[in-house]
């Protein structure tokens, strides 16, 4: 089994910058991709970002490209998002997920999951 435990969540305000951070635990030397996805209020949840283990692939979403970047530690067992340039429409919970599988932007694809944290954007 894996753990995973987001946080860095919060309100900012249109154009701020928000970090999320997920730390993993457990059996973690089975993960082969990382992702962030999120759901907001009425839709269904959506990808974000995925990374490998390597940290050689990673791909995003058209609408976060150049404003979010994705980044692993593995020393520290921990995956990062960075995000810039925030909108409202980034409003959501988001989602850490691991994968054992090759990545994926799929959410059916990913083994495992955190709680979640929110984002808030205000106008």
């Amino acid at each position: 089994q894996v753990q995973l435990v987001e946080s860095g969540g919060g309100l900012v305000q249109a154009g701020g910058s928000l970090r999320l951070s997920c730390a993993a635990s457990g059996r973690t030397f089975n993960i082969h991709t990382m992702g962030w996805f999120r759901q907001a209020p009425g839709k269904e949840r959506e990808f974000v970002a995925f990374i490998t283990r390597s940290g050689a692939t990673t791909a995003y979403t058209d609408s976060v490209k150049g404003r979010f970047t994705i980044s692993i530690d593995n020393v520290k067992n921990m995956v990062s998002l960075q995000m810039n340039s925030l909108n409202p429409e980034d409003t959501a919970v988001y989602y850490c997920a691991a994968a054992l599988a090759p990545p994926s932007r799929d959410p059916s694809l990913y083994n495992y999951w955190g709680q979640g944290t929110q984002v808030t954007v205000s106008s």
